[in-house]
């Protein structure tokens, strides 16, 4: 008893003192810098990313999107069946013990009976009772219990992270979804201002042609693009309500339920924003998180499988008593040491097997793992990218709408003394109506990058 005594206690002494997994190694060197230099005085804190774009709506819809998220509470949902997946996986670190109560009774019911019973015919009833407390305990000499709980606590990390990449992509989805409906909201409104401009230019038109300086075919021309801006409004229209859809999805409520207050979308605003160094995008990424941790989880099942085409041996105690009447149960008394030693010998290539799938595993998480990094750099680069782009095309296009809207005023101007023709009129006003219509774009393109490179950068996420 002694000798096993101490082995088990030197089973659990090794279980102690087991060594945490290391961080796996990527390979990969990060870039020293961004190709896109940050903008000077950038915000270098993402925390609530969303409240920099100074919209109050656009902070409750976040709120209400983390609280009625259905694939939000999914991804908590799994976390929580991570958590009690890694309980199962440590359980054997430590012995199973159970308890055990019976009681027995045996009655002849005819006959004599025969000798394989405990009654005969002049003793036809017996009670017998039992208890019993067992433990068992399998020695984790090879680490395969201990790397079974190591990768049953870091599948579990890797589920976390996805759920906090849920929340990301949740939230930065909301976020565009909420300022296109925005920004078609203001293409509505411009389309509404261009069809009562061009309606106005159709009077105009019509009252030359009814006094003869205007021919049929110009009429017919400043009617065409009256109706063209007819046509635009109920498109706008449809567009700003599948936006809507889209973001009453994201929120988890039918759209009936939504409603968004007349928040103008030239009060949006974007944050100059810090990108760091590419290095620190390492911890700040939640989807580059999840690929480490399930490399590591996928390395500590090569322990596994490895400990499983080994030896193993089972320590077992029990205490047991017994009696034919109830009350003197607890007078006899017994114990049963039990030692038992297994090993592998022929399973067809089952274990090796396993081993080498484990192996393969983990070399193809290692180039998710790589893959994951890739990927990050080149989130962060296309959204640096498409700010300096936009920047630059918003600086010029406010040059062009200004121009377009002055040319258009010009030529109304002129053609209403008769000193233009309408041919003039109708390509300032075609002309007018793009640069507005892109003006819209642009702005609503600014504000989406800046939310992409928030994204990006893990929404202000760190790893612990």
């Amino acid at each position: 008893m002694k000798v096993h005594l101490t082995l088990l206690a030197a089973s659990l002494l090794l279980v102690a003192c087991g060594t945490p997994l290391s961080a796996p190694d990527s390979g990969l060197q990060p870039p020293p810098a961004w190709q896109n230099l940050d903008t000077p005085g950038a915000r270098a804190d993402n925390q609530q990313w969303w409240t920099h774009f100074g919209s109050p709506q656009l902070n409750r819809l976040i709120e209400q999107a983390r609280l009625d998220s259905h694939d939000l509470a999914a991804a908590m949902a799994r976390v929580r069946q991570a958590e009690a997946s890694a309980v199962i996986a440590g359980a054997p670190l430590l012995p199973e013990i159970r308890a055990g109560l019976n009681g027995n009774r045996q009655e002849l019911l005819r006959g004599k009976g025969y000798s394989q019973l405990d009654v005969d015919r002049d003793n036809r009833t017996i009670d017998y009772y039992d208890a019993n407390l067992s433990a068992t305990y399998e020695l984790d000499f090879w680490g395969g219990k201990r790397a079974a709980r190591d990768s049953a606590l870091k599948t579990l990390a890797a589920s976390q992270f996805d759920r906090a990449t849920v929340e990301l992509t949740l939230l930065s989805s909301v976020a565009n979804s909420y300022t296109q409906a925005l920004s078609l909201r203001e293409q509505q409104r411009i389309a509404e201002l261009n069809l009562a401009n061009a309606q106005r230019v159709l009077d105009l038109v019509q009252t030359r042609y009814d006094a003869g300086s205007a021919t049929a075919l110009e009429l017919s021309q400043q009617k065409s693009l009256v109706a063209a801006q007819q046509r635009r409004l109920p498109q706008v229209q449809q567009q700003a309500r599948e936006a809507l859809i889209t973001l009453a999805t994201l929120l988890g409520q039918p759209v009936q339920s939504v409603r968004l207050d007349d928040d103008s979308f030239d009060r949006l605003h974007w944050p100059a924003i810090d990108a760091g160094v590419p290095s620190q995008l390492l911890s700040r990424r939640p989807d580059i998180a999840a690929a480490e941790a399930r490399l590591a989880a996928a390395q500590a099942d090569i322990t596994v499988a490895r400990a499983a085409m080994l030896p193993s041996m089972t320590l077992g105690l029990s205490l047991a008593t017994g009696a034919d009447i109830a009350d003197q149960l607890l007078r006899n008394n017994i114990y049963n040491l039990t030692a038992g030693l297994a090993a592998p010998i022929f399973n067809n290539g089952r274990l090796k097997a396993e081993r080498d799938r484990t192996t393969a595993r983990q070399e193809e998480l290692l180039e998710l793992y790589r893959a994951a990094i890739i990927n990050g750099f080149a989130d962060v680069e296309k959204a640096l990218n498409g700010i300096n782009g936009l920047d630059q095309q918003r600086q010029w296009q406010s040059e062009e709408l200004h121009q377009a809207q002055t040319a258009f005023d010009l030529a109304q101007r002129r053609y209403q003394a008769g000193a233009e023709d309408l041919l003039t009129v109708l390509e300032t006003q075609r002309t007018l109506y793009a640069a507005q219509d892109m003006n819209v774009q642009l702005r609503l393109a600014r504000v989406q990058a800046s939310v992409a490179l928030y994204r990006a950068l893990g929404g202000g996420w760190r790893v612990m």
